[in-house]
């Protein structure tokens, strides 16, 4: 009747190992020693692995091991010198501390801790925060100076204490008997919560790095949801967030009124436009025309010359709070007009909406120039006769690139060929 020593423990019990600390304080500051060089850095991402792993398997020690690696972190010498000299810290150091922070997020929102441990993490988080060396999220320390001409350079990090290695797994719908409403499962839970945090409003953070990384993530997030395969309950999903984000007040960035440093919402329009298109084509342009807005430069854009009711103004934005990444977000913003124009083909009424939201919201010569192109390109695509109102289309975008004097100078060579 003794218990069997070879059984392991019961399901229902927590999951503890032996943890060498020391060896995991080695192991971190030899890293650190060797500043990320002759094959450390992949040992500490094996480390980050392993706590990725604990916390899947619930085991206590996960926490504290990745206590053990935040300190070894802070207690790095390089912090106190690259904040006394101003200097900006490696993109593969700063990922790696972006590695930390979401472990800890992690950590800290995991259901199934108890509030005191809880609390004690919100303690030691917010000493580690008081010291002076402490990286900032934006990476915005002292002299540090951009290198705008390389904005968006591709991530590395250790998701990237995966991506590619989920891209094979099948998503599918595991009933959750707890929530009340008939339907729901932890997919479209997991689709829904998504979909509300991309549709968030949230304010430009101040450093380049931070500024990346808001793109860097929305763009891997929107490219998780692209591998589920919308069935009709995640379509009503899709439709439902849509509303309440158009109906919604201040926490919504596609709400009537947003702030002027508002992250714009372009990437995710136009992902939520394609998946709406196909059942809701009323709901999916609301959402896509709401999100064209980019009011930092609008509110930057000078008087011009109110007599011509599209005229195109040169705007050199005023930097405060600096937009490092707005070409990229502009291009981002072509895009989105670009798809509304190619899904508008054939239909007047949108055509007009779609051409009137790109004269009040675009600001660059340059993109409007390709829209011009490519709705000559859609007009022209099939063998049959093209499509007359995305000709006018084209062409009253493309006279709009055409600067003032050089519209003169045709009208005064006309009016003499006609003499």
């Amino acid at each position: 009747g003794a218990p069997d020593p070879t059984a392991g423990a019961s399901i229902d019990d927590e999951n503890c190992w032996h943890l060498d600390e020391e060896q995991v304080q080695e192991q971190v500051k030899l890293f650190l020693s060797q500043g990320g060089y002759h094959g450390s850095g992949k040992q500490l991402n094996l480390l980050f692995a392993k706590v990725r792993e604990m916390l899947k398997m619930r085991d206590s020690n996960g926490a504290r091991m990745l206590t053990l690696i935040t300190e070894q972190f802070m207690a790095d010498p390089r912090l106190s010198l690259w904040t006394q000299q101003g200097t900006a810290m490696t993109d593969k150091y700063r990922q790696l501390w972006d590695e930390l922070g979401a472990l800890w997020m992690c950590i800290v929102l995991n259901p199934h801790c108890k509030l005191e441990q809880k609390v004690s993490w919100l303690t030691q988080l917010k000493k580690w925060n008081g010291v002076d060396v402490c990286p900032w999220e934006d990476g915005n320390h002292g002299n540090e100076l951009p290198n705008l001409t390389n904005a968006l350079p591709p991530g590395t990090n250790a998701n990237q204490e995966n991506m590619g290695q989920c891209k094979s797994l099948e998503y599918q719908h595991l009933p959750a008997h707890k929530f009340l409403e008939e339907g729901e499962s932890y997919l479209t839970l997991a689709v829904e919560v998504a979909l509300i945090g991309l549709g968030q409003q949230r304010i430009m953070p101040d450093g380049l790095y931070a500024q990346e990384k808001v793109c860097r993530n929305e763009e891997q997030l929107i490219s998780k949801l692209q591998e589920v395969e919308l069935d009709d309950t995640l379509v009503k999903i899709f439709r439902k967030q849509a509303v309440i984000l158009l109906e919604a007040g201040p926490y919504s960035g596609l709400g009537e009124v947003i702030h002027r440093d508002s992250v714009p919402m372009h990437t995710f329009a136009k992902y939520l436009f394609t998946c709406l298109l196909p059942h809701d084509a009323e709901l999916a342009y609301k959402s896509a025309l709401r999100a064209m807005r980019l009011l930092v430069l609008e509110s930057m854009a000078p008087l011009g010359d109110t007599s011509r009711p599209h005229h195109i103004a040169s705007v050199v934005p005023n930097r405060y709070p600096r937009w490092f990444t707005l070409s990229h977000i502009e291009s981002q913003q072509c895009e989105l007009a670009s798809t509304m124009l190619t899904a508008a083909k054939g239909d007047v009424r949108r055509l007009e909406t779609v051409l009137e939201s790109i004269q009040k919201n675009i600001h660059s010569s340059s993109h409007i120039f390709k829209l011009a192109q490519d709705a000559f390109k859609i007009a022209t695509l099939m063998d049959n006769l093209p499509d007359i109102t995305l000709l006018k289309v084209a062409l009253e975008l493309g006279l709009q690139t055409v600067p003032t004097a050089a519209l003169s100078l045709l009208s005064s060579n006309y009016a003499l060929h006609k003499l």
